[in-house]
């Protein structure tokens, strides 16, 4: 059985496959095509709607038949929230998803970061690749209910009459294609989790506040006088980039911060992104072209150490795209990170519908020491949970280090997440590359975690990851960490007896 952390995908056997999330929670399953929308209401599998071709909710099991789903499924999103509305995820036990196969033999676990404000989660995906189909664990989080995952599925939703930024919106009357859910007082409130489509003077989506990843390559600083994109329509919001950057640096002084500066790269990168975003008429991490907002950053030659990104649409102006991102927690506490130096802005209108996308960007650039400090911060946290078990302490051993880096910048460059390398190297292959002396070698990956803390945190929640941890019998770690690929940062550890 595979133990996953976000990020990371596994094979599925032929057949059925059964999805189970035990404990306080509801399942949901949205059944797509490869533009990840709905092709209609029936493609929504929750309590109220329990059947679908290929897929069945009875409780909190999900039995999903890829052959047998709809012609053109391509992908199964597994979302969980919580039974009782009026409690958030977090506080409840961590949702843990288990997929066994037709024979009831364990395929995979995942085990996501506990939520915070979220009340709903997006657990994982089955998604076809080629003849197969795979399994790719997500724990991106909702902080709108399923009225607001819906919508950015391509469910029938439909916002309230109000234009004012901060509004909320509810699904439609129920119809037989798309009943009540449970609890219809799901509104809409503008949310640092909530990844919607919005016309421009509706109230504002985001995507979820990014999990800063650190990075390995250094470039040299080259701040910019402009920071804003140009606008893709004539009638684009009236914004100035000083206002913006004034705006910004107010808000992180009160808080104690220092402040950013703007960045051309930063910019050109929220540039990209925003017309991809605009071209798809949707928010999302990845654009139509298959390239992250990450990706973007490295391609526009920034070396980050760390970085952080909003994702909105709705905002007219910049003043109040900084108002929206100051008015709740999850996006108010990126924007005064004090770790970020650096920002880049901008926003492009669809023409089609209107909508403006914006992308804000966050980022600290990357250096030889930041890298290191990083590195023992890991090694300092695994030996603290191993003096908690009772264990002796790890020593950093440098040719286990070098292959952890290694392998984590080649993760990140070739944008690929496994154990197994495209080469089909393993982790001791690696280790006795790099020059290492040990009889015994494990190894733990993660991708996406935003700092040393969480990562580690992540990996103490897992089964699997924790054992490698706690093994009695390893003595000496190494530590690699890299930014960039589809999932912003790339992590490494190797243990050596």
């Amino acid at each position: 059985m595979s133990e996953l952390v976000p990020g990371g995908n596994v094979p599925l056997p032929g057949g059925a496959v059964t999805v189970r999330v035990t404990g306080p929670f509801d399942v949901s399953a949205l059944i797509t095509d490869d533009s990840g929308k709905v092709r209609g209401d029936g493609d929504f599998v929750f309590y109220n709607q329990p059947a679908a071709p290929g897929a069945r909710l009875r409780g909190d099991t999900l039995t999903v038949d890829p052959p047998g789903l709809c012609a053109g499924a391509t992908r199964v999103t597994v979302v969980v929230s919580p039974a009782d509305t009026a409690t958030p995820l977090g506080h409840l036990p961590a949702p843990t998803l288990q997929v066994t196969d037709a024979g009831g033999r364990p395929v995979a676990r995942f085990a996501p970061p506990r939520p915070r404000q979220e009340t709903v989660l997006l657990l994982a995906e089955l998604y076809r690749r080629g003849d197969g189909w795979k399994l790719r664990a997500l724990g991106q989080g909702y902080a709108d209910g399923l009225a607001g995952l819906a919508r950015d599925f391509g469910v029938d939703v439909a916002d309230e009459p109000d234009g004012s930024p901060g509004g909320s919106a509810a699904p439609h009357p129920p119809s037989p294609a798309f009943p009540a859910p449970r609890a219809p007082s799901h509104s809409r409130p503008a949310s640092a989790s909530t990844p919607t489509r919005r016309a421009s003077r509706a109230p504002y989506g985001t995507q979820p506040a990014s999990r800063a990843p650190y990075g390995t390559r250094s470039a040299p600083h080259s701040p910019s006088a402009t920071g804003l994109a140009s606008p893709a329509s004539s009638h684009a919001p009236s914004t100035d980039q000083d206002d913006f950057l004034g705006l910004v640096n107010s808000a992180r002084a009160a808080a104690g911060s220092p402040p950013v500066s703007l960045d051309a790269r930063l910019a050109a990168a929220a540039r990209a992104h925003a017309s991809a975003m605009a071209s798809a008429g949707r928010l999302a991490v990845e654009g139509p072209d298959g390239v992250s907002v990450h990706q973007r950053v490295g391609a526009a030659g920034y070396a980050y150490l760390t970085i952080g990104e909003h994702l909105v649409s709705g905002p007219r102006t910049a003043a109040e795209f900084v108002a929206y991102c100051l008015r709740t927690e999850q996006p108010r506490r990126t924007l005064r990170d004090p770790v970020f130096s650096h920002a880049g802005l901008a926003y492009v209108i669809d023409g089609r519908s209107g909508d403006t996308f914006w992308t804000a960007l966050w980022a600290a650039p990357f250096s030889p020491a930041g890298l290191a400090r990083t590195q023992a911060e890991v090694v300092e946290l695994t030996n603290q949970e191993r003096t908690r078990a009772g264990l002796p302490r790890l020593a950093v051993d440098p040719p286990l280090a070098t292959a952890a880096q290694a392998y984590s910048a080649d993760m990140a460059a070739r944008a690929f997440y496994s154990h197994t390398s495209p080469e089909g190297t393993q982790p001791w292959d690696r280790a006795a590359a790099a020059g290492a002396a040990r009889r015994s070698i494990g190894e733990n990956i993660a991708c996406g975690q935003r700092s040393a803390a969480e990562v580690v945190d992540g990996w103490m929640n897992s089964p699997g990851h924790r054992a490698n941890i706690l093994k009695p019998d390893f003595t000496h770690i190494g530590v690699g960490f890299a930014g960039g690929g589809p999932a912003g940062t790339y992590w490494t550890q190797l243990f050596g007896a």
